[in-house]
């Protein structure tokens, strides 16, 4: 799921009607009175849909339609949740009294499996929505930084004894920041939709830091960094808090939890947490990296993750911010000069916009590069 209903909007007739339909083929107690959408969320299709029972109470439920143009095989998208979930549930019910690294969910469909395939429609699925929580787009204080570093190191830990293979990878070289790398550049050279003269400057900035993409890679293929099951979308938006105490409930979005490097979760968290600028924001200006928000996300981290980890990954926690930045950056140019084909949308230069907000957040972060590297190795020391 890509974001919990915080961001809803009335949808017409139809489409009411519709969610109505696809809501009654899962195992829903109760009658459908209502449904909204949920805007948040660049890839897939998300409803919330309210049901009444019998005695009054309402309970809501998402829908979400899995994006089959970004996730070519679905049913491996499923197959893989299917496991991580019962895999984390399992081990919350009966090994641990701390929920900060649950996850939601599946309900049943009518024939038994965890989602419907409907002809020309795709493939549907349904989650418990958990009442009592929210999320936030941008971190607002240490503690939502603390707690989010915390809720996805202990998923981490809590799948940290799963074997890698036994997942697919739904998004072949997701992080592979070489092959990324080296598309943006086959794109600007073809400049398909005529729009390289409007980016040069982007473009220099992702070669002159070409020497980055291949850190990791490099570092994994000499066997110093292990393969684990990561999530690879660590936004703050992808964890539910409490809406009393802000303390971490639930990690959601699931689709991309697949085989990769730890380094890619903590990266992404660095680089959606540490500023308090929005994704697409266009003044530049507001743009900036804190480090007290840097310092908390580490520090909840490796309360719950420090456990497993190697040196080799603890002394690559702050390079990984700069890392994933940069990719997401080169992700957004690419697809602007392809004619925006992956991310939703709003407006001709939007993921021109976000490249230019991560360009401008990997400045900064380089900026003060050497000391969120003595804090992570201050901190570990601390723990250890």
């Amino acid at each position: 799921m890509e974001s919990v209903p915080t961001n809803q909007t009335k949808v017409a007739d139809r489409v009411l009607a519709r969610i109505a339909e696809i809501g009654d083929m899962f195992a829903i107690e109760g009658e459908f009175v209502d449904g909204k959408e949920i805007q948040s969320g660049h890839i897939n299709t998300t409803y919330c849909a309210t049901y009444r029972k019998s005695d009054g109470t309402e309970d809501r439920y998402i829908l979400q339609k899995i994006n089959s143009n970004v996730f070519k095989d679905p049913r491996a998208v499923m197959r893989n949740v299917e496991k991580v979930t019962r895999h984390i549930n399992w081990k919350v019910l009966r090994r641990r009294t701390d929920s900060a690294g649950q996850t939601l969910n599946l309900y049943p469909a009518r024939g038994g499996r965890n989602y419907i395939e409907l002809p020309g429609d795709g493939i549907w699925r349904c989650y418990n929505y958990i009442e009592g929580t929210h999320t936030y787009d941008i971190a607002e204080n240490t503690r939502q930084a603390y707690q989010a570093g915390y809720a996805f190191g202990s998923f981490q830990d809590l799948i940290s004894d799963m074997n890698p293979s036994d997942l697919v990878e739904t998004i072949p070289g997701f992080h592979d920041t070489r092959k990324r790398f080296d598309r943006l550049m086959e794109v600007a050279r073809l400049d398909p939709v005529a729009r390289l003269e409007s980016c040069r400057e982007e473009l220099d900035f992702i070669r002159q830091r070409e020497k980055d993409v291949d850190v990791l890679l490099d570092l994994q293929k000499a066997g110093r960094l292990p393969v684990r099951i990561t999530h690879n979308d660590t936004k703050i938006n992808n964890v539910m808090l409490d809406e009393e105490t802000d303390q971490a409930v639930c990690v959601i979005d699931l689709d991309t939890v697949m085989p990769g490097l730890v380094l890619y979760d903590v990266g992404d968290m660095v680089r959606t947490v540490t500023t308090p600028a929005a994704e697409d924001e266009e003044d530049l200006s507001k743009v900036r990296f804190r480090i007290s928000m840097f310092q908390s996300i580490i520090e909840g981290y490796l309360d719950a993750a420090s456990g497993f980890l190697t040196q080799e990954e603890i002394d690559f926690l702050a390079f990984s911010g700069k890392l994933i930045t940069l990719e997401i950056g080169i992700r957004f140019l690419t697809d602007y000069l392809e004619g925006d084909v992956y991310f939703k949308t709003s407006k001709p230069d939007h993921n021109l916009i976000r490249c230019r907000t991560q360009l401008k957040l990997v400045s900064c972060l380089e900026a003060q590069m050497e000391e969120m590297e003595k804090f992570v190795q201050k901190r570990a020391k601390a723990i250890k």
